[in-house]
């Protein structure tokens, strides 16, 4: 996983790519492709 301080290239990598808030946190998931996982904050 990434900690990234801007998630919006991470978004546009790939088509499945989602913006999720978890815990205060943003992540970027991909259930198709892991290798896309990124983290902010």
């Amino acid at each position: 996983m990434k900690v990234l301080s801007s998630l919006k290239c991470a978004k546009a990598r790939d088509k499945n790519c989602r913006v999720v808030r978890r815990k205060g946190r943003i992540y970027v998931i991909n259930k198709v492709n892991p290798r896309f996982k990124a983290r902010q904050g």
